[in-house]
């Protein structure tokens, strides 16, 4: 059978054609605008989702066997606002996670209501990105669209709705709306009468495996499938891209290197660390994750080479970067503040510990290790909550660099595999698909049939040793120059 993965991104939708085996057959990209209609906005058109996504699935199967597609999944964007009236009508452009209107918003959640209350109810605290800050963004910017609502929707559920006719979401995508109880599973009621929304306004919740429906007669027709495919709540994209890297189960670990960096926890169990450093979230296989976010991962290295200097020879700046965990310079990853664990908008880069013998590998060195730091803290944060963490996948650009890696994983003290295919939510959504329509019988089952690791790097003892002693002065520096931001 065949499964369809949709990656609902921030600038195009990426589609995935998968087997039942995992084999990826083929991937088709459509890309849509992005809307800036005042400074610290960012908004789309659903209805641009929609289109794109809909001429994708076409090109994508063209030349398949559709009667053995079985299944279509999701992976998406988070903490998106979608706003439908009764008659099904998107009301306004969707506000997305990366608006930044929210800070007065989000600050009455985090001073007013409390960090303390709102943790009880959803296990975290308010983040500008988040849903519930633009709900009441609306309520007090546009009264009369935030009377119209009739459901309240995220991105790649906008997608679901369309295709099936299910009001739903999932509980990954959900938890990231700052609406969930992620503990129990459920709508927090005293979230939405913080919010002034009912739950009727709020989407069914399914578990990110879970049919949630069949295909619409009219799209079945024209796509050429059977009535009898199924859609699959899928997850928000962090979530299904855990799942694609088969980051599932007990302490189960992913580093994402890209633009921003993040490292992803799957655990059994629900946890919430006291100072809400991470993320404490509902994961796509049935349980819980954790999760840090730095805001300049790869961006650090990349600023360092294009812009300071001046070349793109990224490989050939760290050929000559030989000795490891005895580096004298410091770097500080938070070119544009930092999410996790510090939370602090203000937050800023910098170098310190030069001579007047450093040199360029030094200092291309200190950003490489200053990225491995800054992740540590939220490694730290998830060992101090007792969870069992020996090793992790890794991925995204800066996982192309095998001294990135080896960093990584002296930093750390970790294992680090490299897996065969890298496609992230899109091969998410279609593994939960498979498992939706019965092809494997839970998630953890189809990561071990689908996931191969080709690589891994173990962490040298003697370099272990002395980047702990490197780490434990590093942490020393943020507290010691914060008062300067």
């Amino acid at each position: 059978m065949l499964y369809i993965g949709i990656d609902l991104g921030t600038s195009a939708v990426k589609l995935l054609l998968m087997d039942q085996d995992g084999k990826i057959h083929k991937i088709v990209s459509k890309e849509y605008p992005l809307y800036f209609p005042k400074p610290g906005w960012s908004e789309q058109s659903p209805e641009d989702w929609w289109k794109q996504t809909r001429g994708g699935i076409k090109e994508l199967t063209a030349e398949c066997d559709k009667s053995q597609i079985a299944g279509i999944g999701f992976g998406g964007q988070m903490h998106g606002l979608v706003i439908l009236d009764k008659n099904d009508e998107v009301i306004r452009p969707a506000i997305l996670w990366n608006d930044g209107r929210t800070v007065k918003e989000t600050n009455y959640l985090n001073e007013v209501i409390g960090k303390e209350r709102l943790s009880e109810c959803t296990a975290n605290i308010a983040f500008a990105g988040f849903t519930a800050p633009k709900i009441l963004w609306l309520k007090e910017n546009e009264p009369d669209n935030f009377a119209k609502i009739d459901k309240i929707m995220l991105p790649k559920d906008y997608l679901a709705y369309r295709l099936s006719g299910c009001f739903c979401t999932d509980y990954s995508d959900a938890s990231g709306t700052l609406l969930l109880n992620v503990k129990n599973r459920c709508w927090s009621k005293e979230m939405m009468k913080i919010c002034d929304v009912r739950e009727e306004q709020l989407p069914a919740l399914f578990e990110s495996y879970e049919v949630v429906g069949g295909i619409k007669t009219e799209f079945a027709e024209e796509f050429g499938f059977t009535i009898n495919v199924k859609i699959v709540a899928g997850a928000g994209d962090n979530a299904a891209a855990a799942v694609g890297t088969g980051t599932v189960g007990e302490g189960g670990c992913n580093i994402s290197l890209g633009t921003s960096g993040t490292i992803f926890i799957s655990s059994k169990d629900f946890r919430v660390d006291e100072n809400n450093a991470l993320h404490s979230f509902d994961h796509a296989d049935g349980g819980y994750h954790l999760m840090g976010c730095m805001l300049s991962a790869a961006s650090c290295n990349k600023w360092w080479m294009e812009e300071i200097l001046k070349t793109e020879e990224f490989d050939k700046e760290q050929e000559n970067i030989t000795k490891l965990g005895e580096n004298q310079i410091f770097y500080l990853p938070y070119l544009m503040g930092e999410r996790s664990p510090h939370n602090d908008p203000d937050a800023r880069a910098m170098f310190i510990g030069m001579s007047m013998d450093t040199g360029r590998e030094e200092m291309t060195q200190a950003v490489l290790e200053g990225v491995a730091f800054g992740l540590r803290d939220s490694l730290e944060v998830a060992r101090s909550l007792n969870i069992p963490i020996r090793r992790t996948k890794i991925c995204g650009g800066g996982a192309k660099s095998q001294l990135w890696k080896k960093i990584i994983a002296n930093v750390m003290n970790l294992k680090v595999d490299v897996i065969e295919s890298e496609e992230g939510p899109g091969y998410g959504g279609a593994m939960l698909a498979a498992v939706g329509c019965g092809e494997y019988e839970n998630v953890q089952a189809a990561a071990e049939k689908m996931i191969k690791v080709v690589d891994t790097i173990d962490p040298d003892m003697e370099l272990v040793a002395k980047y702990e002693e490197k780490y434990q002065k590093f942490r020393q520096i943020y507290p010691a120059v914060k008062g300067l931001f």
